[in-house]
């Protein structure tokens, strides 16, 4: 089983499922509204969890009772809270609107994530230390810096990443947009850089050089939410228990795709048994 330390958001997530996505100054109707467990570090430490690895999340929610909300799918699947700092600010909320096709569009804000300190972060002793850009920069720069085994960033949302994760990153992790926000720093690194293409799958590529490829499972999607965050969850359990690039990319897909076919995010992520089942198929 590979071990995962998780330095990332931990939010709550207000879900308006809309006819479709509002355009600019335009108010559009919802059909309901929900409240799932959310941010990208909570996401994708209960995705490796479910993908079968040991998972410490390291993070900040605040003294309120949407903390017990955010944080009870990861309790429920034994993920290790104890480095979750409780902060002075409010927990992390994410608003978040799906169409019928699945679509969405999301705003955070970031609340007690944006409190989480470098002298607060410890990620080493995992084989995989998996972080984002949720939460500030000096928090991912000690995460890095106390990694011991593999130093995973998925990229978003996108910004900067800076001279010291590139020199010390393994591998980063970006969809197309953020590849494309990036395109200057991903360019000159050595690490294995994984964009993500949605329904075409994932390709990886080292300096430039397309190393790995894989294409998801055909799946029908009713919401799209928190699929990038399974993928990574996935890809850095198998990836971190010894899978080569591509065998990773092509979990990375499976549970991308399963994760589409059901609505929230942390509620979509799939286990290890369906993973392999649609692999299989």
């Amino acid at each position: 089983m590979a071990t995962v330390t998780v330095v990332g958001s931990i939010n709550l997530d207000l879900v308006a499922a809309c006819p479709r996505l509002p355009r600019p100054g335009e108010t559009v109707l919802a059909s309901d509204l929900a409240r799932y467990p959310g941010g990208k570090g909570a996401n994708q430490a209960l995705a490796a969890a479910r993908a079968g690895a040991d998972v410490i999340l390291v993070g900040a929610v605040g003294d309120d009772p949407e903390a017990d909300a955010a944080l009870a799918l990861l309790r429920e699947s034994n993920v290790d809270l104890s480095r979750v700092i409780v902060s002075a600010a409010p927990t992390g909320i994410a608003l978040i609107t799906v169409d019928e096709s699945g679509e969405n569009q999301i705003v955070v804000v970031p609340g007690a994530n944006a409190t989480l300190t470098a002298e607060q972060i410890d990620a080493s002793g995992a084989d995989v230390v998996l972080c984002q850009l949720e939460i500030p920069d000096e928090a991912v720069l000690a995460a890095g810096r106390t990694a011991t085994g593999l130093f995973c960033v998925n990229a978003a949302p996108a910004r900067p990443l800076g001279e010291e994760i590139l020199d010390r990153v393994d591998v980063v992790i970006v969809n197309e947009g953020e590849r494309e926000a990036l395109a200057d720093e991903l360019a000159h690194t050595s690490a294995l850089v994984v964009v993500t293409l949605g329904a075409a799958g994932a390709k990886a590529y080292r300096s430039g050089r397309l190393v790995a490829e894989a294409i998801p499972p055909s799946v029908d999607p009713v919401d799209t939410v928190g699929a990038g965050d399974a993928f990574c969850g996935a890809f850095v359990t198998a990836l971190g228990g010894g899978a080569s690039v591509a065998t990773a990319l092509a979990w990375g897909c499976a549970a991308g795709a399963l994760a589409t076919t059901r609505p929230g995010a942390q509620p979509s992520l799939p286990t290890a048994s369906e993973i392999e089942g649609i692999l299989n198929r």
